[in-house]
């Protein structure tokens, strides 16, 4: 799990994504320092982001992908949702999400000169394999 400084405090998630087996990669405060308060993820995780600083915020920069991505359809489809059903604001969220993905690939066949080939016959599934 990835949060920005705004979550780095002894108070963050880090406890409870560490009790659910997960990371988090918070980057720490300027003033934060390795005392641990209690706390001997904070501790854990205060060094690991002092000493491998480089692969910690590789770990980190993953968010910035998924906030572009968020982004990206906001600003194609809007960031409302119509729909008044918590179930139709789910598909439609999720519809919004498929083509955000077809826009993508169109765009990258056309930028890099790919022609899709659609005819391949691992990705052909049978009514009995759908159900």
């Amino acid at each position: 799990m990835t949060a920005d400084k705004a979550y780095s405090s002894r108070d963050n998630p880090l406890e409870a994504v560490g009790e659910v087996g997960g990371e988090a990669f918070i980057p720490f405060k300027s003033n934060a320092t390795g005392r641990a308060g209690g706390s001997r993820l904070w501790h854990k995780m205060f060094l690991y982001f002092q000493l491998n600083q480089e692969d910690f915020l590789k770990h980190y920069h993953k968010r910035s992908n998924v906030e572009s991505t968020f982004n990206m359809i906001k600003a194609k489809f809007s960031d409302r949702l119509k729909s008044k059903n918590p179930v139709a604001q789910r598909n439609e969220l999720l519809c919004k999400i498929v083509a955000h993905n077809i826009v993508v690939l169109i765009h990258e066949m056309y930028e890099l000169g790919i022609e899709p080939n659609f005819h391949n016959q691992n990705l052909s599934l049978s009514t009995h394999e759908m159900n």
